[in-house]
């Protein structure tokens, strides 16, 4: 259950419930006083399981003497923007972000715009097995953010002509606020699709990585005659876009106009993304003077390599989308779909023109391949090192992203499940086949033969 920047387990005896919870959030206790930060958000989402797990982490917190800012049922984003609205370096949110029912999760902080890492995740994991708590009587405060969040954020965002908008969340909790959120702009018509919270997630996963919702969204856009469609994750910090065709727009597409907005304000600036997007994001990013960086997926490696370049804009392949130009550096989807919008809204042109304008390539999906938690990182460690054999030119940041004639195939070891991530891109259809069959020749020598899943569930 502990990852390598978050905590997800299945909602089980063996692995999370209220006793599990509650170990968990006094260790974190522990590691907050240690820090000398004596105040945490407390929010939670709206998974099944997310209210009574909130009641044994407030509890847990108190317990160790931390002061609790209880926000009740909210977006992780929301979360992370009462961090700023309280001035609160401590974080407990309870959450599973996209993952299937069933699962539910926590993202711990102890400062502005960070979760923990590695390193703490494991320190964190030490303090629950010595029992090494700390105790106090810390003091509890309920805060409703609803109202000031939206009315900050849509501050934010000029619209230049109204547009219609599909909005999907996929039955999850972004259903509770994205309808109201986009209305108060006074410029989106909204279009509302699946935004009841149904935990049981009766329809498909709310994950926008996954091509089920995200075809969903885009056959709901057409028949709807919407400009394009917003799909949001379970606990709103993925953007899912759609063009007004119905054709998926993935995040290193969006990515383009996005930067191309920041860079209108701020000419020369850096922006962030991970090793999975398409050569084409970093190509547009120069042509319109900006300064691309490729780093590692994962969204506090991000965050944290956005706030170490001073970056205006960091964005990766799954969705998760950080502004630090006229923001607060941290992963809201909300944000990032009204900044589209803003964009979008200033255009003479509809959302699938604007993206057939950008460089393109022939690419696939998020491939998900299933093998151990165990064996995922040598089987990634093996590769690298016979790819390097070969003298094969690479990215290594976080995985291998290899560069083979007209293109390139990527494979990292997931972060929260026992799956290796691939990704393939090439100018042509032939190359981009003739990169795919070097991996998988590759990964049959490993006994990897099974079928590759592209659905990102």
């Amino acid at each position: 259950m502990f990852r390598e920047y978050d905590i997800r387990g299945r909602e089980t005896e063996d692995e999370l419930n209220d006793e599990s919870i509650y170990l968990i959030a006094r260790g974190f206790g522990k590691q907050l006083r240690g820090a000398g930060v004596t105040e945490a958000i407390v929010g939670h989402d709206a998974r099944g399981t997310s209210e009574s797990f909130h009641v044994q982490a407030r509890k847990a917190l108190l317990e160790s003497g931390v002061d609790v800012i209880d926000i009740g049922t909210v977006t992780t984003p929301m979360s992370y923007w009462a961090q700023f609205a309280f001035k609160t370096k401590g974080l407990c949110m309870i959450t599973a972000s996209h993952n299937p029912a069933g699962w539910n999760g926590l993202k711990l902080g102890m400062n502005l715009s960070s979760t923990l890492g590695p390193k703490e995740i494991q320190n964190l994991y030490a303090i629950i097995e010595k029992e090494a708590w700390a105790s106090g009587e810390g003091k509890v405060r309920t805060e409703d953010i609803k109202d000031r969040y939206i009315q900050d954020i849509i501050n934010r965002a000029k619209f230049v002509k109204k547009l219609k908008v599909l909005i999907n969340t996929g039955n999850g909790t972004s259903g509770l606020f994205a309808p109201e959120l986009f209305r108060r702009t006074g410029m989106v018509e909204v279009v509302e699709h699946f935004t009841n919270v149904d935990p049981t997630y009766p329809n498909y996963t709310a994950n926008p990585d996954g091509e089920k919702m995200m075809q969903d969204t885009g056959a709901q856009t057409v028949k709807n005659g919407c400009d394009l469609g917003l799909a949001f994750d379970g606990d709103g910090d993925r953007l899912g876009v759609v063009d007004e065709k119905g054709q998926i727009v993935w995040p290193d597409r969006y990515m383009m106009l996005l930067s191309r907005l920041v860079l209108q304000k701020n000419p020369g600036a850096k922006i962030v993304f991970d090793v999975k997007v398409s050569e084409a994001l970093p190509e547009d990013i120069k042509a319109h003077g900006g300064k691309p960086i490729m780093w590692i997926t994962g969204h506090s490696y991000i965050k944290a390599k956005l706030a170490e370049e001073n970056a205006a804009l960091a964005g990766e392949m799954s969705g998760h989308i950080f502004f630090a130009d006229d923001y607060y550096g941290f992963d809201d989807a909300f944000f990032a779909g009204l900044k589209l919008l803003e964009y979008v809204s200033a255009q003479s042109k509809p959302l699938s023109e604007l993206i057939a304008e950008t460089p393109y390539y022939v690419s696939t999906p998020t491939i998900q391949v299933q093998v151990t938690d165990e064996g995922k990182y040598k089987i990634v460690e093996d590769l690298v090192e016979d790819f390097k054999s070969e003298g094969a030119k690479m990215v290594t940041v976080n995985g291998a992203r290899v560069y083979i004639g007209d293109g390139w195939g990527l494979v990292r070891a997931s972060s929260n499940t026992p799956s290796l991530v691939l990704r393939f891109e090439a100018k042509t259809q032939e190359g981009l086949e003739k990169i795919q069959n070097i991996f998988k020749s590759k990964l049959e020598k490993h006994g990897i033969t099974a079928k590759w899943d592209s659905s990102g569930h």
